[in-house]
């Protein structure tokens, strides 16, 4: 039997409780999870791609379902790079279900790649990982946005 993989794309910067909640349960009904990291030199981050990358491996050394990888090109490409049959999305609100949709079905119809989304828990809504990034550069704790676990590189000063 074919294994079932998902590639879960984004910018993780940072990687969030709301980002460990959709691979946990991605993990209830794949075979593996592969952590994308989408590299976009336009994209302004806080943090480098090899510090997100190094800081989600770290966080999943104990689980050999999920894999954690950079990538720079179009997504649904990677997608078909890792063999993934699937892309999953979180949700939080109708303006993210909108956007991916649009998504979903360009991916679909160029790469036959199905997209899942998975709605954001309720008490995860309000956390996003620019919400956290915004907080984190005023030198608040965001801990509680963070999985157990995780520990964001020190921060510098501008």
């Amino acid at each position: 039997m074919k294994k079932r993989i998902a590639l879960f794309p984004g910018t993780f910067d940072p990687f969030t409780v709301g980002h460990e909640s959709v691979v946990n349960r991605t993990l209830k009904f794949m075979d593996e999870v592969i952590i994308g990291i989408g590299v976009n030199e336009s994209k302004r981050t806080l943090f480098s791609a090899k510090d997100r990358l190094d800081m989600i491996q770290k966080l999943y050394a104990h689980e050999p379902r999920v894999k954690v990888m950079a990538y720079e090109t179009l997504t649904m490409d990677f997608a078909k790079e890792q063999n993934a049959d699937f892309i999953v999305r979180g949700i939080r609100s109708v303006k993210d279900f909108e956007y991916e949709e649009t998504i979903a079905d360009i991916n679909r119809q160029i790469s036959g790649v199905e997209t899942l989304l998975l709605y954001t828990e309720a008490q995860l809504t309000s956390v996003s990982s620019s919400v956290v990034r915004e907080l984190y550069s005023y030198g608040k704790d965001v801990s509680r946005f963070l999985p157990k676990g995780l520990t964001l590189p020190e921060k510098k000063d501008k």
